[in-house]
């Protein structure tokens, strides 16, 4: 069997070759940036290039590391950051040409987690503007494509993560998410990720000037996009170093007590009004089969009404944005951006005033319910969309298009608007394209669903492997 090349090995791999000195980090990055250059002229999922000073960082933690060792657990893996956070001396355009001109004073403390990991920041990836569209593309940067297929979109907002994750532009990509940003990605490229709880993960941007909304702040979280699940671990357990800037940040140890007994999985297939496409419910019944086969007791049950909870949600994040967002979108964003907010708000029409009070009041209640339910059945296998990959502009293709990538986004938005932690996974393909499903656990159990996910990838098979023996076929 041929050696495979560096950029096709897992951050896990990579950290032991160091540690064992079978490799440098130097021929690590080195390597991966290569591989960045080749693809990225027709993928642009990087666009800020990072490669070169990459390199010698690297060089330096070789001769650090010559001297006393790996400086953390992540020394010397390659990774990406998205455009939408601070790094010192980097833009955080956000996608939006206005915004070239804020360049941040320092990294944000998520960043600044996976450096002093030892992790190796080789490029910035790209982002939709204000990372609001669940696709990749804006005027500063143009399009992002899908690796699989160029007709598919790679999701969004961190399509550049997940497309350059996904093509081997380094194994752990940096990406957040606050309607489905790191989980639309992860289900439309066959990666897989855990968007993490409210309060796991360090969440602030030093060029900020202003606190970000309430419901912003309850919603929206940072996390890593991988090919492989025990790189989300091994990432995630340095990422969520605490920072006293997030106010919202719970200092708790990442690997929660270990089951005492077969762990109960709720098993749902309902996707409410809309129609489940036999692609997503056969990867539902093959992740049910995977995880049964791993030991867990999967149950079918009748979950809390998403429905409720995920359009309760999104209209009011809509409400909130009416009042603190719009102006800058107004101002800053295309002509495109605009037309499509106009959109979101007749499909979901914000909340405002007294109503969106009396609404942010009731996440209380929905957050019970999934509590209680999680009480019983620690786990739930769940939809992710009802349909599998869409096309890279379907959300801009009218109401219609917003309601076939968005509007459908249930699952998704019920999960931030609770804070609740949600894993994506891909069990299965339909038409040549990875098909996603969805699992939901209780909040700072991260670890909980990161362990069915690898129940599922060990028994499918790692999404990516079948890309790259695709494409050297």
């Amino acid at each position: 069997m041929a050696e495979k090349p560096v950029w096709q090995l897992s951050a896990s791999e990579l950290v032991n070759q160091i540690a064992r000195r079978e490799t440098t980090a130097e021929a690590v990055v080195a390597g991966t940036v290569a591989r960045m250059r080749a693809e990225n002229g027709h993928l642009n999922a990087v666009v800020d290039d990072l490669g070169d000073e990459a390199i010698e960082t690297a060089r330096n933690l070789d001769t650090v590391h010559d001297k006393s060792g790996p400086v953390g657990p992540l020394h010397g893996v390659p990774v990406t950051i998205k455009v939408n956070v601070d790094q010192k001396g980097k833009s955080t355009t956000n996608g939006v040409k206005a915004f070239t001109d804020i360049v941040a004073p320092d990294d944000a403390p998520f960043v600044r987690n996976l450096t002093n990991a030892g992790a190796i920041v080789i490029g910035r990836t790209n982002t939709p503007e204000f990372s609001f569209r669940a696709t990749t593309t804006n005027e500063l940067h143009g399009r992002t494509s899908n690796p699989w297929n160029d007709w598919a979109s790679p999701g969004g907002s961190s399509g550049g993560a997940s497309a350059a994750v996904m093509s081997g532009m380094g194994p752990i990509a940096h990406g957040n998410d606050i309607g489905g940003s790191l989980r639309f990605p992860a289900a439309a490229t066959g990666a897989v990720t855990v968007k993490p709880g409210l309060g796991r993960t360090p969440a602030w941007n030093p060029s900020q000037k202003a606190e970000r909304g309430m419901l912003a702040q309850l919603m929206s979280v940072q996390g890593v996009i991988c090919r492989e699940v025990r790189d989300v671990r091994l990432a995630m357990r340095s990422a969520i170093a605490y920072d006293p800037h997030d106010p919202w940040q719970a200092p708790v140890p990442f690997d929660g007590p270990a089951p005492e007994k077969a762990v109960k999985v709720g098993f749902t297939t309902n996707t409410y009004q809309f129609e489940a496409h036999p692609a997503i419910l056969q990867a539902l019944e093959t992740a049910r089969d995977c995880l049964i086969d791993a030991g867990y007791e999967v149950i079918e049950i009748e979950t809390p009404d998403i429905s409720e909870i995920g359009e309760t949600g999104y209209r009011a994040l809509m409400g909130e944005v009416n009042v603190l967002m719009l102006k800058d979108v107004r101002e800053h964003g295309s002509s495109e951006i605009n037309r499509m907010f106009d959109e979101y708000f007749e499909l979901f029409p914000p909340f405002r005033d007294d109503e969106l009070l009396q609404q942010m009041a009731r996440r209380s209640h929905f957050i019970r319910q999934w509590n209680l339910l999680f009480e019983r059945y620690p786990l739930v296998l769940c939809p992710f969309l009802p349909s599998p990959t869409y096309a890279w502009n379907r959300d801009a293709e009218g109401k219609d298009g917003i309601m076939d990538v968005l509007g459908c986004g249930i699952w998704s938005f019920a999960m931030n608007y609770m804070g609740l932690p949600a894993g994506i996974v891909s069990p299965s393909m339909y038409d040549g394209m990875p098909v996603a499903v969805q699992v939901a656990g209780k909040r700072f159990r991260e670890d909980l669903i990161l362990d069915a996910l690898e129940a599922v990838e060990t028994r499918v098979g790692v999404m990516a492997e079948k890309l790259f023996a695709r494409d050297t076929s």
